[in-house]
């Protein structure tokens, strides 16, 4: 296999991963309804049904159900082959070799094989492309990621190859423990390249899109509903239940909420969060409070005065009481913030990070010590403009913020809300100050939220430290869990003593299901709820 041995342990660890993946699993003893159709929330209007520019939960929740890539997860969160069967891994853990299924299919008939995962792979490294999730790749070390997106070297070097029509090798420019659980997320998955080359940007027209997943896409009415249908060619159709899913781009809560109560809608994105109470004690049935690996922020432009100072993003951070937000304005179980990762990330040990040991007395006082160090008072306050994507709940934390701002820090903030589609551009192009963001993991593994604010990572604030980088580098080589644990705890800790964001609370996932709706984990921390694993009961 070109230059590389198999190792004992990875040719056992392809024999383990050859087995089948999973999907609806229903229940002897369940009676399933003759009309399969359901109907989810979905929050925002998608910016995109295309996996290589899918930057968003809004997205890739529907383009998950429309493509696949080599490995998936189960219901539980379990990484599981998908496209592919089974894999291989090189002695020296940067070799990756996927032997593909003999039975994969487009929408449109035509076989699956490697040659789309190549093209695929170097379309989204391509600066040309302008891809969302290109630093995705330089974080997951795949050979040559760094120099191509830099403009050093093609695409075509990217270390991806078809070996065959069946074989899929990817190279890595160093051993990353995590890589296979890297590859779920959508920036990894193949596209159709003969209808990109026909129709270019509206290729994923109803008209015009091809997928390899369990649905295809059948209306896409913008701002109104994304219609998916069963895709009778998918490898697994045998074990889809769902015939349609329809997605509703509903960002009031409220409006989805009475949706729900009246039958239109079978899983709602969310909720209002001042009916938590309510519905926990009038739906006890259909509420379901799960964990999450997500973490909300508000992030800073520090290209802008005065958030190039870290004393005033401290000071912001020290004073916002998130016992306050998480218990009373929230109050789902969400976990007070005071670092980027989430303990409910595998293997991750969260540090002792002083500023978190504090009371919020103590954390008030600190705050505005370093507002005033900065040189703001009373006669010169600080003011600055607070940007979020049109909710309701994001309106109401950002109320909320700005008044602890006031109160402590004698701060003047004004509020300002944007579309989903107009947020993303605006944090993108880097035109704002202050901004609610949240990172929701794309695998369960610390390195997803520690990565985005790597000097190379996703990174809306641009902020870049050396130590923190050094710290990362080392954490991907070391030999062990633990030792990889004491890195990520450092980054943690330069990350405090910067504070480029403010992290405010790490997510529960509460959402509302009809009790009809069957297959739906409770126990998955990750986003992801693939339609093809749920059924709908009599």
């Amino acid at each position: 296999m070109q230059g590389s041995k198999i190792s004992k342990l990875a040719a056992l660890i392809a024999l383990m991963v050859a087995a089948p993946v999973m999907a609806a699993d229903v229940p002897a003893n369940v009676t399933l309804a003759n009309d399969q159709v359901i109907v989810r929330g979905n929050g925002d209007e998608v910016p995109t049904l295309d996996p290589s520019f899918s930057s968003d939960t809004s997205s890739s929740q529907v383009i998950q159900d429309m493509f696949e890539g080599l490995v998936s997860q189960s219901p539980d969160g379990e990484i599981i082959p998908a496209l592919a069967t089974h894999w291989e891994v090189s002695d020296n853990g940067q070799v990756y070799t996927f032997h593909l299924r003999g039975n994969i299919k487009w929408s449109n008939g035509q076989p699956i094989t490697a040659s789309d995962f190549e093209y695929s792979f170097k379309r989204v490294i391509d600066p040309k492309t302008g891809a969302p999730y290109a630093w995705y790749y330089s974080t997951a070390h795949i050979l040559n990621a760094d120099k191509i997106s830099d403009g050093a070297l093609s695409a075509g070097e990217l270390g991806v190859k078809a070996l065959d029509a069946k074989t899929v090798q990817i190279t890595l420019d160093k051993p990353v423990p995590y890589f296979v659980k890297m590859l779920v997320h959508e920036s990894t998955f193949p596209v159709y390249k003969p209808a990109i080359d026909a129709h270019g940007d509206a290729w994923t027209k109803p008209e015009n899109i091809v997928t390899s997943s369990a649905y295809k896409l059948s209306k896409w009415v913008l701002n109104e509903r994304i219609v998916l249908e069963r895709n009778p060619v998918y490898w697994n159709d045998s074990k889809t239940v769902i015939n349609q899913v329809t997605y509703l781009p509903i960002s009031d809560m409220t409006s989805e909420y009475n949706r729900f109560r009246t039958g239109e809608v079978q899983i709602t994105s969310s909720f209002p969060l001042e009916q938590y109470n309510a519905i926990k004690k009038q739906r006890p049935d259909e509420l379901l409070t799960m964990p999450s690996l997500g973490t909300y922020y508000y992030l800073f432009n520090i290209d802008k005065a005065p958030f190039d100072d870290p004393r005033v993003r401290k000071a912001l951070a020290y004073a916002i009481d998130r016992d306050v937000v998480t218990k009373v304005i929230l109050g789902q179980g969400q976990l007070p913030a005071y670092g980027v990762t989430p303990p409910s990330v595998d293997g991750f040990t969260p540090p002792e990070l002083a500023w978190g040991e504090l009371s919020q007395k103590e954390r008030n006082k600190k705050a505005q010590e370093l507002l005033s160090s900065a040189g703001y008072d009373k006669s010169n306050p600080l003011k600055f403009e607070l940007v979020y994507n049109t909710l309701e709940s994001h309106k109401k934390l950002a109320i909320v913020m700005s008044s602890m701002w006031k109160k402590t820090l004698g701060a003047e903030v004004e509020l300002a809300n944007q579309e989903w589609k107009t947020f993303l551009q605006k944090l993108s192009q880097k035109d704002f100050t202050v901004a609610r963001y949240a990172w929701n993991g794309d695998y369960n593994e610390a390195s997803t939220f520690l990565s985005y604010f790597e000097s190379s990572g996703m990174n809306y604030a641009r902020w870049s430290n050396k130590g923190y980088d050094e710290a990362m580098a080392k954490a991907i080589q070391s030999p062990t869990d633990a030792k990889r644990n004491q890195y990520y705890q450092q980054a943690e800790k330069i990350f405090s003593e910067e504070m480029p964001a403010i992290p405010l609370y790490h997510y529960t996932r509460s959402v509302l299901k009809s009790t009809k709706v069957g297959g739906y984990s409770k126990v998955n921390a990750s986003q992801s709820r693939y339609t093809r694993d749920l059924y709908i009961m009599q």
